[in-house]
């Protein structure tokens, strides 16, 4: 027989999955029948925080006021929670730039691109090339950017290496990059586990970073990476994703 602890786990992750499936399905219908993009990325953000806040899952923000839109915001990423936690925290201006194999699923694709989300190829060179510069165009035009520039995560904790183009399109735009410091998403729904759980976490707004055509995109990773790895203290893996 199970012990009573794991029946309390698989009791409580059933009961948050149910959830995000039940209220996703209730935001993409509402997404639907909302003309306004502006309105349908504010549904999104409340219903973000309803999902955390009933799941259990405490939410603590901090130095949000250093964000001025327009922006590049960088946040490392360690659990497929990370996505929900920053469309609770960011203000609904921001585009969330998403790897493309997010698209193919069926209620979550659907919500994302209702959002306005930037989807990007990361196998193909020539249309991740295309992809790029069809961001640094979006920054260039204003558009506020949220990257996770790790691209995924791995099991093991660390910051992996950062892609450029988060960087190559703030430097293209003049804007500042804002390193954001995601904590306890990665306690909450491990990489590799199929079933959540409750917990804090904590979403901490670093200062920002450059912001002048001088900067090179080389530079402004590099810095944001030296930001994010302080403030989380985790090993640096970059050499590892590189291998």
């Amino acid at each position: 027989m199970l012990e009573r602890s794991a029946v309390l786990r698989l009791a409580y992750g059933l009961y948050a999955w149910t959830l995000f499936v039940a209220l996703g399905t209730v935001a993409v219908l509402i997404l639907l029948l909302t003309p306004s993009l502006a309105r349908r990325r504010a549904v999104v953000r409340a219903l973000a925080h309803t999902i955390l806040k009933l799941i259990g899952m405490r939410v603590r923000i901090s130095g949000l006021e250093r964000i001025e839109p327009p922006c590049v915001v960088v946040a490392n990423h360690s659990s497929y929670l990370d996505g929900v936690v920053m469309a609770a925290a960011m203000p609904p201006s921001f585009s969330f730039v998403i790897k493309r194999e997010m698209s193919s699923f069926p209620l979550a694709g659907t919500l994302l691109r209702r959002i306005g989300a930037e989807f990007v190829e990361r196998q193909d060179r020539r249309r991740s090339a295309q992809d790029a510069r069809r961001l640094m165009r979006k920054a260039e035009l204003g558009q506020a950017l949220v990257f996770f520039p790790e691209g995924t995560f791995s099991a093991e904790v660390g910051l992996l290496r950062f892609h450029i183009g988060a960087f190559a399109s703030a430097e293209r735009a003049g804007m500042e990059v804002i390193p954001v410091a995601i904590r306890g998403t990665r306690a909450c729904l491990p990489p590799g586990h199929i079933l959540p759980r409750p917990g804090a976490i904590e979403v901490q707004v670093l200062a920002g970073i450059g912001g002048l055509r001088r900067d090179s995109a080389v530079q402004l990773r590099v810095a944001a990476r030296a930001a994010l790895l302080a403030a989380l203290g985790e090993p640096d893996l970059a050499a590892k994703s590189d291998a």
